[in-house]
């Protein structure tokens, strides 16, 4: 039997020997974990070259301590495969041609917003506290770490840098599991270390970027029977992979074509989108009038979504159409935009090549 269909025969048992064991009345517990040997497990799961692997045994095991996450096997596998796929273990990895990325991405960003590139030059120009001008520490940044502090200091510093320049830190993920800076800051009341000086900062250590790590991609109540849901979400955020599959659902219902791509609405703006124009084609059938899809398309971002009336019927309309149940979760159709990509990736190919890293730590048990 193929070790997925194992971990998945291992997981649908699971409620059944618990409630076996309730009904001879003795309730059942969690196992405790012996933190010595938690470590030590997640350490031999780690790939071959990973340098101070104990080290980072440590900052996983700690991360999910503090995340109140069961440090099994497959959850440790998960965190490692993500790792391995964005930094391959480097709290701080460089970037190829990192600062050229990050001054096109500030010339780009100011046009957008109509800031005269002599301006820009201008503030880039002005020497530094280290001696060196700002375009010339924008230019030898080799880590994402190093870029983002520079351009902190240049807002700071600069005369006007914050009132022109606060939104254009091109350095918007960090750290080992390049996890989002901003979901970083939103989360930072769960941080269980001390904060030196900013969360921003925190990403870029091992722990922080860890911690945060970890959260973003286990810290949440998904409904899926494969990690690679997770991964796919971890990439494209949580419950795209659901969403896609609603998505999906809408079209075969409503004999609309759509992009899989997870986005129910349009961010932003209180114009349909063609998820939502395809379910109002179907709002005699789901008996609900166009405000009340409205609504409920608006908490795609929920974890109780899957129990809205709206999620429920078009499945069931779906269902009906195929004359079997269709997909409860799909990996989203994304093309990859970053100023770091320079190739034509998708969140398949990313949620793909994490989850045969992960298949292959599952091999290292």
């Amino acid at each position: 039997m193929p070790l997925r269909s194992i971990v998945r025969t291992l997981a649908i048992a699971s409620p059944l020997v618990v409630l076996l064991t309730s009904c001879g009345g003795s309730p059942t517990r969690e196992p405790p974990i012996d933190p010595d040997v938690a470590r030590a497990h997640i350490q031999k799961l780690l790939p071959k070259g990973v340098s101070n692997p104990a080290a980072w045994a440590q900052d996983i095991f700690a991360a999910f301590e503090a995340l109140d996450i069961r440090p099994t096997t497959e959850n440790a596998c998960a965190v490692i495969a993500v790792t391995q796929q964005e930094s391959t273990f480097q709290a701080n990895p460089a970037v190829p041609g990192l600062g050229a990325i990050a001054r096109k991405e500030i010339d780009t960003r100011a046009a957008r917003y109509r800031i005269p590139k002599l301006v820009v030059n201008a503030a880039l120009s002005l020497e530094s506290p280290n001696g060196k001008t700002y375009a010339q520490r924008l230019q030898s940044a080799k880590t994402e770490q190093e870029l983002s502090e520079t351009f902190e200091d240049f807002i700071g510093i600069v005369p006007l840098g914050r009132t022109l320049f606060a939104d254009f830190n091109p350095v918007r993920t960090g750290g080992p599991m390049q996890v989002s800076i901003a979901f970083a800051e939103e989360h930072a009341s769960r941080y269980p270390y001390p904060v030196p000086d900013t969360i921003r900062r925190e990403v870029f250590t091992r722990r922080g970027g860890m911690f945060f790590g970890i959260a973003h991609l286990l810290d949440y109540p998904a409904p899926y029977d494969d990690m690679l849901y997770r991964f796919a979400d971890f990439n494209a955020g949580h419950y795209a992979s659901r969403n896609a599959a609603l998505q999906n659902a809408i079209s075969i219902a409503a004999k609309t074509k759509l992009t899989l791509d997870g986005d129910l609405l349009i961010h932003g703006s209180a114009e349909p989108s063609q998820t939502e124009l395809a379910a109002r084609k179907l709002a005699d059938r789901l008996e609900m009038s166009n405000d009340q899809i409205r609504r409920e398309l608006e908490r795609g971002h929920e974890a109780d979504f899957a129990q809205s009336k709206l999620y429920r019927r078009v499945f069931e309309l779906a269902d009906k159409a195929r004359g079997k149940p269709v997909p409860r979760a799909l990996v989203p159709n994304i093309r990859l935009q970053s100023a770091k990509i320079t190739r034509k990736l998708t969140t398949e190919w990313f949620a793909q090549r994490v989850d045969g890293r992960y298949e292959e730590c599952l091999r290292r048990k």
